[in-house]
């Protein structure tokens, strides 16, 4: 008796999964017309990929002498950024938290400041920067705090909007202040949270801060322009070689501490 209705289930996930496929490969078809895209165009020039990576296959290893100072640079600038960022989010993520506050405006005003925030590219931001501060690592590093500040700030107040509203409630009765209420009630349920995402937008600014060398704002980024501007592709190899084992890195550490927190 049990088969039928498994089965009715099975069938129904299966039609499920196909309408899904099919509604995905529509909205590829039309978003390939309406933008243009030239899909025959990738394949035919295919060999050029190939052609590249064969003169990427003899990298120069004592370029690797050059490069270390620069890796140092871009995890120093993505630590830095994701400090402050994360440091000027937390308030603003209990300002925008609806069972915090219950002020209309304040949160409609904080969440405007925020959304505005994650409007702007970061290539945006890092060419300000450069503008402002010239190029180097200062301007790398205001613009990764920028952006953690807009991504940690969303993840964190959503994060705050979930927690239990018992302790609140409890301690809302016994006279609390909002600071305290923040202490004792919210951050012990959000702090393994707060930590798991500052470690992934750590990861995340890792790999953006090598594309905003691009502009001139500092760390490995500027080395990888400089080797694909003179065509040294034996030295682009090593650098992405280096990016690559520091991502990996990273991402382990990050992936063991997050799971010993959650």
């Amino acid at each position: 008796m049990n088969e039928i209705p498994k089965r009715t289930i099975i069938q129904k996930y299966h039609v499920r999964g196909i309408l899904i496929t099919v509604i995905l490969s529509l909205l590829l078809i039309f978003s390939s017309i309406m933008t243009g895209v030239d899909w025959s165009e990738f394949f035919s020039n295919l060999g050029q990929f190939f052609a590249l990576l064969g003169r990427m296959a003899n990298p120069d290893w004592q370029y690797l002498n050059v490069v270390v100072q620069p890796i140092i640079e871009t995890i120093q600038m993505a630590l830095l950024g994701t400090t402050i960022g994360t440091a000027v989010a937390i308030p603003f993520a209990f300002l925008a938290a609806r069972n915090l506050v219950k002020s209309l405006l304040v949160r409609g005003v904080t969440r405007f400041v925020l959304n505005l925030v994650r409007t702007l590219p970061d290539l945006l931001l890092a060419a300000l920067f450069v503008a402002i501060v010239g190029i180097g690592p200062t301007a790398g590093v205001w613009t990764l705090a920028i952006f953690s500040f807009g991504m940690i700030s969303k993840l964190f107040y959503e994060t705050v909007e979930t927690i239990e509203k018992g302790p609140i409630e409890a301690l809302r009765a016994a006279g609390a202040n909002k600071i305290q209420i923040i202490v004792f009630a919210v951050i012990p349920q959000v702090i393994n949270n707060f930590i798991s995402y500052f470690l992934y937008t750590f990861e995340i600014n890792v790999r953006a801060s090598t594309v905003l060398g691009y502009l001139g704002a500092g760390g490995i980024g500027v080395f990888l322009q400089r080797s694909l501007s003179s065509f040294r592709y034996d030295q682009t190899a090593v650098i992405i070689i280096a990016i690559l084992i520091v991502v990996v890195i990273i991402d382990s550490l990050s992936n063991t501490l997050r799971e010993r927190l959650l």
